[in-house]
């Protein structure tokens, strides 16, 4: 029997931990709060909603050898293929821990995200050959630099369509220069500016990604919708969906996943940022850092009704 080829989610695997006051936040005193507890990691983040998606997936990742190590590969299996997930007794799973005021609006977050710096090349290696057939990786930020470089090459080597999504403005820098093997770059404002190096219009920013050897690159844009550009000269804005927001945490993996389910699925750049957008905004409109009902179903009719019924304003 032929085995399925799998997208490949190499990258962050983490415990997301909320807080929420209840009361206007004042320094030096204690709180009433209520908190949630959710699994996340931009990678793992990803992989969740593909398998939702009814893509065959892998996640490879690292978790310390301990019981939030163990909660995270449990509630991720259901969905992802979890057997290149490394248990390492070197570090704690990696946690972030966000306290919101009462409005839902960041007022401090905390990333104990040392466990990923026990990851090396010669592990990479090892998992690599270990995957069986691959259709796609994608490649989230929170590996060391060495590791991200490899992954890169390994794919440029091989011909594997390479989608890299960015974690934060610290860590675009970790990726090289040269992008040359990467097929879709996705990130954000502050995170395109950031790789580049300089200030600018999102025009003139994804001219010198795609300059830097990316064949297509992606901004999201919050309220303001997306912008696209590939080398073959296809480029273009999108507006957002208008939504009511009820928690942004998980938006940008979830257009991440809805752009893979399009572009892999055969759809243009510009259709398949459609289907991410309409994935991001059936994410913020639930206070989970995953749609808890993502389906293909669903995901098709938010797309009819966002972007066929005239759904953006």
């Amino acid at each position: 029997m032929r085995q399925t080829a799998s997208i490949v989610c190499i990258g962050g695997a983490n415990v997301d931990r909320k807080a929420r006051l209840l009361t206007p936040f004042r320094l030096g005193t204690s709180h009433p709060v209520t908190t949630t507890q959710t699994a996340g990691g931009v990678a793992r983040n990803i992989a969740e909603n593909l398998g939702r998606l009814a893509q065959p997936v892998s996640l490879v990742s690292t978790v310390g050898d301990d019981r939030d190590g163990q909660w995270l590969i449990d509630v991720t299996s259901r969905y992802v293929n979890t057997s290149f997930i490394m248990r390492t007794p070197k570090a704690n799973t990696g946690t972030y821990t966000a306290v919101l005021d009462e409005h839902g609006e960041m007022v401090l977050a905390l990333a104990d995200m040392a466990i990923y710096d026990t990851v090396g090349e010669e592990w990479r290696k090892q998992q690599w050959t270990r995957l069986g057939p691959i259709s796609a990786v994608v490649l989230d930020t929170n590996f060391p630099e060495d590791v991200i470089r490899s992954v890169i090459a390994q794919c440029r080597q091989e011909d594997i369509p390479l989608c890299v999504v960015t974690v934060s403005v610290p860590k675009v820098k970790r990726l090289p220069s040269d992008l040359s093997g990467v097929t879709w770059f996705v990130t954000n404002e502050a995170e395109a500016k950031a790789f580049v190096g300089k200030d600018g219009h999102t025009g003139d920013i994804m001219k010198a990604i795609l300059h830097a050897g990316a064949q297509n690159v992606v901004i999201t844009r919050g309220a303001n919708g997306v912008a696209y550009a590939a080398k073959q000269g296809e480029t273009g804005t999108l507006a957002a969906p208008n939504v009511t927001v009820t928690d942004a945490t998980g938006a940008g993996d979830a257009f991440a996943a809805g752009f893979l389910y399009g572009v892999l699925g055969g759809h243009t750049v510009e259709d398949a940022c459609r289907f991410g957008m309409s994935s991001a905004a059936l994410t913020l409109q639930t206070a989970e850092t995953v749609h808890p009902a993502l389906n293909e179903h669903l995901l098709q009719a938010a797309y009819e009704r966002y972007f066929r019924e005239g759904g953006t304003k």
